[in-house]
């Protein structure tokens, strides 16, 4: 059927040009490969031209390609930004971010797939540099399922180098959480209290259920959550943050 009259008929010049069967355009090469070396202002550069669907990190001066996410990362995961974000929400001066890139030194740019972090003017030991994360986060989670080499080995390295204060690794398939904090320089690992919950030291009300969030039991995992932040220890450091907040308002003194 052709188009009646008065109907406009549109131009040939801005449709797309075909291609051939068989014929596609070959894909940009990529910017770098996993196991290749570079510092990280190179690889900041250079990670740019990665394919939307791509991502990469620098652990130790060496590039490595995120995998596939499987199902049972992103269900515990989300859960753990959940815990996360409804922390951050009720603390004033705590951020969080989840699978943000950090500049973490002249080798390192990673991915963390959660971290809770103080704001500058609360303390924090991160600051933002072109929309992009510098520095250490206070606490990182990683939700490790088939990157455990990765995320005990020359991830934990950088962070502990960085100055991450404290930093938790989800072992998923293995069915346990291992929480490590930062020792005079030294990641320390340190066990639950008797009660099975972590309560974390540098953000006070924090308090994590590795079970409930290894079985994705959300009420759980949130009713422990709650309790932290019904502590009177979460009620000092709020107190405390506002103060440090004012202070870093208040214009100084001739």
């Amino acid at each position: 059927m052709f188009p009646g009259p008065g109907v406009p008929v549109m131009s040939t010049a801005l449709l797309p040009a075909s291609h051939p069967r068989g014929s596609l355009p070959a894909p940009s090469p990529l910017p770098f490969r996993a196991g290749d070396r570079l510092d990280q202002p190179t690889f900041h550069r250079l990670s740019a031209r990665l394919p939307e669907h791509l991502s990469a990190e620098l652990v130790e001066g060496v590039v490595l390609m995120a995998p596939s996410v499987t199902e049972d990362h992103g269900g515990i995961h989300s859960r753990a930004t959940t815990a996360a974000g409804v922390y951050g929400m009720r603390t004033p001066g705590v951020e969080i971010a989840d699978n943000a890139s950090v500049i973490l030194g002249p080798n390192s740019e990673l991915q963390p797939d959660v971290i809770l972090r103080l704001t500058p003017e609360c303390g924090g030991q991160t600051v933002v540099v072109n929309h992009h994360l510098t520095g250490a986060p206070e606490l990182v989670v990683e939700v490790s399922v088939g990157t455990e080499t990765t995320d005990l080995g020359g991830k934990k390295r950088d962070y502990q180098r960085a100055g991450v204060q404290e930093y938790v690794v989800v072992l998923v398939r293995h069915r346990q959480a291992v929480w490590f904090e930062n020792l005079d320089g030294e990641f320390v690992e340190r066990a639950p209290d008797p009660d099975g919950v972590y309560r974390s030291r540098r953000f006070p009300g924090f308090w994590l259920d590795p079970l409930a969030l290894l079985e994705r039991d959300g009420p759980r995992l949130l009713a422990v959550l709650q309790q932290g932040l019904d502590s009177p220890e979460h009620a000092a450091f709020v107190a405390e943050l506002a103060v440090r907040r004012a202070a870093s308002t208040t214009p100084a003194g001739p």
